[in-house]
């Protein structure tokens, strides 16, 4: 597994590329990341050295759960010692949660299209969690943002129009799993996101009037 991310293309039906959740939410300002650059700099730390290498550990970690849950197997040679060792800490973190459920995994990192709203996205679990058909998303980081939960009503409403007959969303999921011994392991749930599915579609509305995509 290569540590650069290969983004995936997302089409509709009719061959039309559409844009993805993460891009969509680009729309949205991210005052705590101006300020966490600031600090950075404060500190004579270049941001972007610093936040490379974090991603990294992310992805990584990302793609052992995943694996996992898919099992298959995680290829680690373009990482470094260290950033798979910090990997390997947010894995095991995740595998001491996953002993504490009955995980059941009907799909994982599957890329949807929403052919009525006109966007992408890759979940990474939707499935059950003790027992409640969950759509479930893996972070790693200080904490919980409110974009979060806009990205997972973005992936509800994907889940909700590709799979028919599937049974109602009954909870929505976030795991923040710590790097290091200054990030915690934080686990936040929601039953209801009609908010902030209505956030992530003025987003998305914003997204298409810049670029004239949008039609009555």
């Amino acid at each position: 597994m290569s540590r650069t991310k290969i983004h995936t293309i997302y089409k509709t039906a009719d061959g039309q590329r559409v844009p993805s959740v993460t891009t969509i939410l680009g729309e949205l300002a991210k005052p705590s990341l101006i300020h966490w650059a600031w600090n950075l700099g404060t500190k004579g730390i270049d941001y972007r050295t610093f936040r490379d290498d974090l991603a990294s550990i992310g992805t990584l970690a990302h793609g052992m759960i995943l694996a996992h849950l898919k099992n298959e197997k995680l290829e680690t040679r373009d990482y470094t010692a260290s950033q798979i060792d910090l990997a390997e800490n947010c894995f095991l973190k995740y595998l001491e949660w996953e002993k504490q459920h009955q995980v059941e995994p009907l799909r994982v990192e599957e890329p949807l299209v929403s052919e009525s709203l006109r966007f992408g996205g890759t979940p990474d679990f939707y499935g059950k969690i003790d027992g409640l058909i969950t759509v479930m998303d893996f972070k790693t980081g200080k904490a919980i943002y409110d974009e979060y939960w806009y990205q997972l009503a973005g992936y509800g409403r994907l889940v909700s129009e590709n799979m028919p007959g599937s049974l109602k969303i009954d909870n929505y999921r976030t795991l923040n799993i710590g790097r290091d011994e200054t990030e915690q392991f934080t686990e936040k749930q929601k039953t209801d996101l009609s908010t902030e599915l209505e956030i992530f579609i003025a987003a998305l509305t914003i997204y298409q009037l810049k670029r004239g995509q949008k039609t009555a």
